[in-house]
């Protein structure tokens, strides 16, 4: 199940959500200023991260400036705590499933949560698009 972790006035957790939508995946919604959002929740995102916290904090935040933290030197389960109580530090829309983490909403990275033979079809139909209009300009020279 794909959960997306969102903010009402952010633009681009409506674009994902669209997207989403759009290619009809099913995904649960988490408004992370009111919704509940346990420890558990929070590790798996951190879990799920390349670069830990650098992917997922927004430095630009007023709670990131309010805090002042060298984000280095916190334990995990401090950073935690951090979060649940400063949810506005994370960056969005955050998106996840069992083994991918997005970060931001991103058009040509949010297609890793097509399933597997969507993607594989449509890159077919590409490759077949793309030979069709090679071969018609063979033809017009």
């Amino acid at each position: 199940m794909i959960i997306i972790y969102t903010v009402p006035s952010c633009s681009s957790c409506k674009k994902a959500e669209e997207w989403l939508r759009a290619h009809e995946l099913e995904y649960k919604e988490v408004n992370l200023l009111t919704d509940d959002i346990r420890k558990e929740d929070l590790l798996k995102i951190l879990s799920l991260t390349d670069d830990g916290t650098e992917e997922i904090i927004s430095k630009r935040s007023k709670a990131y400036a309010r805090l002042d933290l060298n984000f280095n030197n916190v334990t995990v389960n401090d950073l935690i705590n951090i979060i649940e109580d400063n949810r506005t530090l994370l960056r969005r829309p955050l998106i996840l499933d069992d083994s991918k983490l997005q970060v931001g909403y991103n058009e040509d990275d949010i297609r890793k949560f097509l399933p597997r033979g969507f993607r594989r079809a449509k890159l077919e139909q590409d490759i077949s698009e793309i030979t069709r209009n090679l071969e018609d300009l063979e033809v017009s020279t």
